[in-house]
């Protein structure tokens, strides 16, 4: 009878902020959760690899919806550099394909790090989900085939040297969507004239959602099923927090939730936002963009 029970889905909706275990992947953690709270519909805003650990923003039912903002938001990244050596994967998953005797010292580390600051052109590794032709290169990669990859605009606003030794060097990284962590560590190594590759990496933060926000597996786990894991969840607006938010009026919101468009009237309402969240009693009723005056819906929440 668990096992029926388990298996009726239920319209739950909100964000669970998983601190994604090591040699787990995305899609595990997604599983894992959704399983656990028998959600009918669950997501998650930006692939984690299985290697890695950290702040995996997992969405369910209605929060779905929210997980475009969540991924586009700013991310931290604490990771180590293992200096001497590069790999196929640029993590300690791969292969060895070079080493080098060169250390570098902590004064010509520093030096280098303003140069992966702001706007910064990036090759990706070899063994990531990016497609080429409609193949993930992973794919390719593993299939023994030449994967070549061409650079691309990231944005990184900050690089903090946390901690540094002759084998290992740990750095902090605040960075913006689609950089990868293992491409910053292989050319922060190839700039100081040595080789290296990810030996940890944990991310810290996703937009609105940070360490001090995340529950482990086996947190989850050891909740008693019904309100004191439901407790766990947080609303769906906790995703978009980092964005402005509309406060409509019950008229408004009947409206909106038709996914029409309303005029904003009162003293301060916005006449221009590119983004942002219409609200009634705190609850999410729409995202969306304000244009002369008028809150235009993209998606409408239920």
């Amino acid at each position: 009878m668990a096992e029926q029970k388990k298996s009726k889905k239920r319209p739950i909706s909100g964000w669970v902020v998983l601190n994604k275990p090591y040699d787990f992947t995305s899609t595990q953690a997604v599983g894992k959760v959704r399983w656990l709270f028998s959600a009918a519909k669950a997501g998650h805003a930006g692939t984690l690899d299985p290697l890695a650990t950290g702040i995996l923003p997992i969405a369910l039912g209605e929060a779905t919806k929210a997980v475009p903002q969540v991924q586009d938001g700013t991310k931290v990244y604490r990771f180590s550099i293992v200096w001497g050596s590069a790999t196929t994967t640029d993590d300690v998953e791969g292969e060895v394909i070079a080493t080098s005797d060169v250390r570098p010292d902590r004064e010509a580390l520093e030096a280098v790090l303003p140069r992966f600051t702001g706007t910064i052109m990036q090759r990706p590794p070899i063994f990531s989900a990016l497609k080429i032709d409609g193949e993930r290169a992973y794919d390719l990669a593993r299939a023994g085939e030449v994967v070549e990859l061409a650079p691309r605009p990231v944005d990184i606003d900050a690089i903090e040297l946390i901690e540094h030794g002759a084998e290992k060097t740990v750095l902090e990284v605040t960075c913006g969507k689609g950089t990868y962590v293992r491409s910053l560590a292989r050319d922060i190594a190839e700039v100081l004239g040595t080789r290296g590759h990810v030996g940890s990496l944990h991310r810290a933060a996703v937009g609105p959602f940070t360490d001090d926000d995340a529950v482990t597996l086996e947190e989850l786990e050891a909740a008693e099923e019904g309100e004191a894991r439901d407790a766990m969840i947080g609303p769906v607006s906790a995703g978009l927090v980092d964005l402005p938010e509309i406060r409509l009026d019950p008229v408004q919101a009947t409206a909106v939730s038709h996914g029409n468009p309303v005029l904003l009237t009162g003293a301060g309402s916005p006449a221009q936002l590119d983004e942002c969240w219409a609200s009634f009693k705190g609850k999410v009723v729409a995202t969306g963009h304000v244009e002369f005056g008028q809150f235009k819906p993209r998606r409408v929440f239920n």
